[in-house]
Formats: structure tokens, sequence, C-alpha cells
């Protein structure tokens, strides 16, 4: 016992030698002096900065404390992720700032009226720090220590601090960071080891870079579907920082990113004078890199065009957004072509350029308060240019993807009406209570234009994220521009302050014979699953029918009877009027079956089973399709899943199963047992999903047939310039486009779509052959395909006419595959239930009409 106890502390002995050549010396600037009344990161955490990675509870607890030690400082909590950890925000600045925050953020407000006498001499600069938005980049969080320190700290910036507001996030992404340093940390050596086949810097499926559901935050910004996404727009709307910060890391063989990015991928829409000022401020990285011995460079990575992204979205806002990329260290230590990268090291390179930010922020806070202001002076001039006055968008018959838009609407702070009569546009409807006007005489005018916009023509060919996000396309909603006649004489009243989502109803009395609703509601698909998990009958129409009060129901209408359920008719009608309520579906009760068109107990009216749903994860598998296939079911639909890990499929029961889904991915880790038994459990009757490359895998299997269409492209011969290579290559990436599809509405897989016109958007270059069974091919491009966004000549030639779903057949089972993705960055509302009809109606498809 003695020998072993000996040991340990020989051990810890060794450990706390080393951690001596540790310090906080390593990381602070010389010329400063610190108040020893407020603690330092290893005085809470226990141990020193990048001696281990810190975990978001250990975050919070020295945030915590550093709130209550100093009058620089108070501490704001903004939400809560999936998992119940905070959402926090340190706000620095001087004592007599701290006091009088209300007042100061309400006159940073007057920057975006053009009419508003804001003092641009005295008004403070505020700068936001975001960290670590993906996890296993955890340079950036434990960075966020020792700026939380050395700003509350450092005795020599106290007048500075008159001038400047600092919103220190530490951890945009807790869900994330939290599992990558479990992983870091659990797998570190007491004798470091940099190997990169070394198993701590070999995360496990998913990664720590994503958040709960394995989304980018990253791609976030403008959708805002997350939590964590929701509370931080909410704060910068609120604040209106100058400058947003965001640190990244990215391989280990590069050095230091800091922006200006490619300056041909800059948006349009972003000011010219932003690129300036982004310039400038790059001149304080530089030296300040120069005085820590590091390298760097700028100008050849990245972009400035998505404006989702943390360094993009401030461009549109009159600020200036700044991109910061670290070589990895990801675990404590890892070779590199420099011969090896420290985390330390990293940690060092990301405080320094928060230094450098602070000291630009300062010495150009009068010029950049200005830029804000004239930034919201020209969108005002370009409006009064401009000849749309207003757009409007709305959907007929479902309110969900409408209310879902103009949610994300209001939380960019955008003015909304919604309209309280109908209208005819250029022959298209709008209807009261379904539709809302959007106008453009407003302080988000080119944010508004930049959601709303259709782009085909590009100055660059290569783009970092996607080339287009035109919402109105991604929610399937009739849009338009307005002039000003049109918006004056529109009939609207103002939702600015909040929308509260439409809760459905039952038209009708208990007792009926059958009830009935129809399938067009975003949420209808919620609904059909609860009735069904109370145990009632539920069946579609495949046929359209029309009740003795002339209510016309549609292919997909839903038709709920009690069933073998032993409840009783007053019980049945209070489970249906919940279940209304909670979806916003109405549904109406029917007194007889003697209907127009096809009678209720027709053989067109099948009954449905309740989806038993496996979704494939884990190894091969991509996991931002995974996740937003799980987020599509758990969060909104409120569906059970089960997270199959593909090292299971050859020993699980899969006849517990009726629908099995297979995310794009790498397929290769299932062998010829897993092919067979797939195979089999389809034959059997089966409703298999599969998605992008996922497909492949299936046909290669003969599982399914699918048969796809390599890209072609003349490259030539001869001799072509080397430095062209890399964007010669690139130009042919479909980095992310919208293109117009015809959808057969006859079709289960179309159900609840009222027209054959469709968007969907496309990554990647897989071009599938349209099936030799014309009734297989549910949804296919257009002739002219591209509605927005950058596209190669040569891949819109092979994306015309091809096929985006397609259902196989193999014995009493049904193989339905999408190219594209349905669930995209889970804002693209307009296709969701595409995927949902094939999980509750795959299983009704005609046989007769696969391949």
């Amino acid at each position: 016992m003695k020998k072993v106890l000996l040991s340990n502390l020989l051990l810890f002995a060794y450990f706390a030698v080393s951690a001596q050549d540790l310090n906080l010396d390593y990381y602070l600037p010389d010329e400063y002096t610190y108040d020893q009344s407020i603690a330092t990161p290893s005085s809470v955490l226990g141990f020193e900065v990048g001696e281990w990675h810190a975990n978001h509870t250990q975050v919070v607890q020295y945030y915590k404390t550093i709130a209550e030690q100093s009058s620089r400082a108070t501490l704001i909590n903004y939400g809560s992720t999936y998992e119940k950890r905070p959402l926090l925000m340190l706000v620095v600045s001087s004592p007599k700032n701290i006091k009088q925050l209300d007042k100061l953020k309400e006159q940073r407000g007057g920057l975006r009226f053009p009419d508003f006498k804001s003092d641009l001499e005295g008004m403070p600069v505020v700068m936001y720090m975001g960290h670590s938005v993906h996890g296993n980049e955890p340079s950036g969080v434990n960075a966020s220590l020792l700026s939380a320190y050395h700003f509350t700290a450092a005795k020599e910036i106290e007048e500075d601090l008159d001038n400047i507001i600092l919103l220190i996030d530490p951890a945009i992404n807790p869900d994330g960071i939290n599992r990558f340093a479990s992983w870091v940390n659990s797998h570190k050596s007491y004798y470091p080891n940099g190997d990169r086949n070394n198993r701590e810097l070999n995360e496990s499926w998913p990664r720590g870079r994503t958040n709960h559901y394995w989304f980018d935050l990253n791609r976030d910004w403008i959708p805002v579907q997350h939590p964590e996404s929701k509370g931080r727009i909410a704060q910068l709307q609120e604040w209106l920082p100058n400058i947003v910060l965001d640190f990244h890391e990215m391989g280990s063989d590069n050095t230091y990113f800091f922006q200006p990015g490619i300056p041909s991928r800059n948006n349009p829409l972003t000011p010219a004078k932003n690129f300036e000022l982004t310039g400038k401020i790059a001149e304080y990285h530089a030296k300040y890199l120069d005085k820590i011995g590091s390298l760097y460079y700028s100008k050849e990575s990245f972009d400035d065009y998505y404006f989702g992204k943390g360094s993009t979205y401030p461009d549109i806002q009159g600020a200036v957004g700044i991109l910061f990329e670290q070589a990895s260290s990801r675990g404590h230590l890892q070779e590199n072509a420099f011969g090896e990268i420290t985390f330390p090291f990293t940690i060092r390179n990301q405080f320094t350029t928060a230094l450098s930010s602070f000291d630009a922020a300062t010495d150009m806070r009068v010029e950049l308060n200005t830029y804000m202001s004239d930034f919201y002076k020209e969108a005002k001039a370009e409006y009064t240019e401009d000849d749309n006055k207003a757009f409007i968008f709305g959907a007929l018959e479902d309110y969900g993807r409408t209310f879902h838009f103009a949610d994300i609407l209001l939380q960019h702070d955008i003015q909304l009406y919604s309209l309280e009569e109908d209208v005819t546009l250029n022959g298209v409807p709008f209807k009261s209570g379904k539709s809302f006007i959007v106008p453009l005489d407003q302080a988000q005018y080119r944010l508004i234009n930049s959601l709303f916009e259709t782009r085909t023509t590009f100055q660059d060919s290569l783009f970092y994220d996607v080339s287009t996000w035109n919402m109105p396309m991604a929610f399937n909603l009739n849009f338009m521009s307005l002039s000003s006649k049109i918006l004056n004489l529109a009939k609207v009243v103002n939702v600015s302050k909040g929308l509260t989502f439409k809760e459905g109803k039952i038209l009708g009395d208990a007792g009926a014979y059958s009830y009935a609703f129809e399938w067009e509601e975003y949420y209808a698909p919620k609904a059909l699953y609860k009735l069904m998990d109370l145990g009632y009958q539920v069946r579609v129409s495949h046929k359209e029918f029309q009740t003795k009060d002339n209510k016309k129901f549609g292919r997909g209408t839903i038709l709920v009877e009690k069933g073998n359920s032993e409840k009783s008719e007053e019980a049945f009608y209070e489970d249906l009027k919940t279940v209304a309520t909670a979806t916003g579906v109405n549904i109406h009760a029917l007194t007889t079956g003697l209907t127009a068109g096809v009678n209720l107990g027709s053989p067109s009216i099948s009954v449905l089973k309740k989806p038993s749903i496996a979704l494939l994860v884990d190894d091969g598998v991509g996991s931002a399709d995974a996740g937003e296939i799980w987020h599509l079911f758990d969060q909104r639909m409120e569906i059970p899943i089960t997270l199959m890990p593909s090292h299971r499929m050859s020993s699980a029961d899969l006849n517990r199963y009726n629908v099995i889904i297979l995310p794009t991915g790498n397929y290769s880790v299932l062998g010829e047992k897993e092919a067979g038994k797939l195979k089999s459990w389809v034959q059997n009757g089966g409703t298999l999903i599969s998605r992008g490359s996922a497909m492949n895998w299936l046909a290669d299997n003969d599982i399914a047939v699918f048969n796809f269409q390599s890209p072609e492209y003349n490259e030539g011969t001869g001799q072509k310039k080397y430095a062209d290579l890399q964007n010669d290559k690139g130009a042919k990436v479909t980095g992310g486009a919208i293109f117009k599809a015809k959808l057969d509405i006859t079709h289960p897989i179309g159900y609840g779509y009222n027209s054959t016109d469709i968007h969907v958007f496309k990554q990647g270059n897989q071009f599938l052959e349209p099936s030799g069974n014309p009734y297989a091919n549910p949804l296919v491009y257009t002739d002219n395909p591209l509605a927005s966004g950058y596209v190669h000549a040569s891949n819109l030639e092979m994306i015309k006419n091809k096929g985006v779903i397609q259902v196989s057949g193999k014995g009493r089972g049904r193989t339905i595959g999408f190219v594209d993705n349905p669930n995209f960055r889970a804002f693209w509302f307009g296709t969701n239930k595409l995927f949902l009809n094939a999980v509750f109606f795959g299983q009704t498809i005609n046989s007769a009409s696969t391949r």
C-alpha cells in the first residue's frame, strides 16, 4: 500500500514540476500589472490555463468568480443549451459605464436611425468576443479565461475602459466544448505524445465541433434555429457591437490567419469601407504577433460572402466582423509541419489578437461609431432610390412555415406586418392571417435584401460556404416585391413585438362518424403521430373527396377513428382537441361516410402503421445529415427515433423497425452481412430511406436500383497555368445553390403540396438518372433549373431533368432515395414534408410505381 501511495505521489510530483514551466507569464504582456484582488484562472480552476482543457463548468465557475470580484464586470445569462448548460456573456468596462449600461445601450440604438443625434465622439465602442463556436477548436474558450482576467485586472487599461465595452462570450457552443474537453482530458498522458495516431488526437464520432444535435453553429447566425444562436443574436441586436471577433482553429500544419479574407469573395452588399477598416485593424494584429514571433497571414483564405457566419453577419449590421484561425493542436501536443505545436502556444496567439483588437477598437472608436452611423444612413439613401418598397410572403394553406420564417425576421430586429385581408398580386394569392409584409424603409434594409435576393452572377466562382440563402424559397413560400402604391393600399397589423403560434381547433361536435385533417399544415405529421401514439385508427386518403357542406379534402388527408380504443367518445374528442391545440392543425368532424369523390370506406384510403424508426449513426455516417434528421423528429415533430450505431447493424433485430434511415455517408464500415440483412428487411416490407451517398452504397449492394451519371468536364489538353489549378478545381464544386424542380403532387411523396413547382437546395455533384419507370420519379429538376446561387456551367447541364427523389422496390418493401438534403441546416422548412411523407406514406406506395 505504501509503495502504491509513494508511486502516485511521485507521478503527481512529476506533473506538478512540469506544470511549473507554464504560468501566466507565458501569456501576459510584460508591461502590465494586475490587481491582486482579482482571482487568476489557476486559483479557481486548480491548474494553469493550457495545462488541461477547461470544461464548460470550470469556465462558468471562473466567470462567476470574476463577476463577483470586479467592479469592471457584470455577467449576463442569455439562455441555455439543449443540454441545459448556461450561455454566459461577461460585460467588461469601466465601473462608471457598468453602472449605466442600459443608458449606453439606448444611446447606441440611435446609430441605426439617420435623424438621431448621437454623440459619436463620446460614445464608447463595443466589441463582442466570441469563442469556440466549434467545440473542438479549444484555444478560443481557453484564451477567454485570460481575456476575462486581463481586462478586469490590468491596472493600465483603466482609462481605456471608459471608451470601450467588451462583451466576452467565453463559450458559444458549451455542449460541443464539454464533449471535446472530456475526450482530450480523458486521453491525456502525463508524458505528452504528439503522434497524430495518438488516441487523444482522434475524437470519436460525432466529435466536438457541433452542438447537441450535431449542427455547425457557425452556419446558424441567420437561420437562428438553435437556442445558442437565438440568445446570442438577441444580445447582438441589443448591443450593436462595432467589432465582432470570431475565434477559430484550422489544420495543424498552418500558422495563424486573420482577416481580411480573399478580396474577390466579399459579399457585394457589404460596403467597401468595411474592408478598409478590416485591413486597418489587421495592422494591429500583425504588430502584436510580430512582438511574440508568431507566423501569420491574411487575404489568402476564407471569404466574407455568406452572412450566416460569425465573422460575416456583423458586416451586414454596420459592424466589422473578424475571423481568427489558429493552427490547431487539437489535444495538448501535436506534431506538425513546423515540428510540434502545443496547446498553450495556440492559446497565446488567440489571446494576443484579443489584445490587439482591444487596442484597435479604442484607437478607432470614433471612426467605428461613425461607420456604423453612416452604414444605416447609406442604407436609407439606397432605399430611397429603390423601386421596391417592401416584400410580401405567405403560404395559402400552411401557417406553420409562414410563422417560422416571420419569427426569424423578428429575431433580426426586422419590422413586420401581418396581412389582414386576402389580396391577389400578379395572379398570386396571399391570404389574410397567413401572409406578411416586410417594409424596406427600415434599418435592416440591406439584411432584408440579402434574405430575399436571387443572384446567379458572381465576381468569383469559389465559395467557402453556400452561395445563396433566399429564405422564402427555403420555406417554399410565395413572395414578391411591392411598389409603394401597393404597400400603401394593404391592410396590415404591426406584429414586430412578437408572434404567437396559432392553435388549431376542432370544427364540429363529438360523436362524429369520422374526423379528418388536411396534410398541408407543417405540423400535420406531428398531429398524426400523436394520434397514432394514443392508439387511434388513422388512415390516409389517396384520392380527393368532398363533404355534403362542400368542404373539399385533397390527397394526403388524414382520417381518424376510435378504432379499437376503449376510450369514451368524450375522451376521444378531448384528445383530438388537445392535439389540434398543440399542433395548429384544424380537425374536421365528418357526420357521414357518404362523401363525394370517394366514400370514407374506400379502398383508396389506406390504414397507416405507426412508424418505428431507426436512424443509422456513428462511424461512416455524416453527422450533420444525421443531426438534421434527429432534430426534425425530436425537436419539431416530437417523434421518438432510435439512434442506431452502425456497428449494431449486424446484431440488432431489425424487425422491431418499419422505417430505417441511412443519412449520407461512407458505408464501407458495413460489410456483406449487414447489406444482406438490410436487403432481407426491405424485401419483407420495410421502408428504407436513404440520403446522398448512402444511395450509392445501396445500389452497389443490390438493395436498391439507383443509377448515377458522373460529371464530365472538358479539361482540354496542352498547358495550363499551375497557379490556376486550385481555382479551376474549386469552380466545379457546387457548394450550395437553389434549383427549381417539378413535384408529382399525386404521389404519396408529394402529399400536402398544392403546387408542382418547388425549390430544392443542392450541395455536391451527385446526378441521379431518372428511373426507367416514370412513376418512380416523384421529384425531378426542371430543364431550366437554376433559381439562385452559383453552379459551374457543366454541372448545370448535368442537373437538368435529373432525379431529386426516386423510389425503388424490392419484394414488399420500398427504398426512397433523396439526392439532395430536404432538411438542410434545420431552416429548409419547405422540403421537410417530402422527407416526412417518405416516413409515414412510404408503406402505401404502389409497387407498380417502383423501378
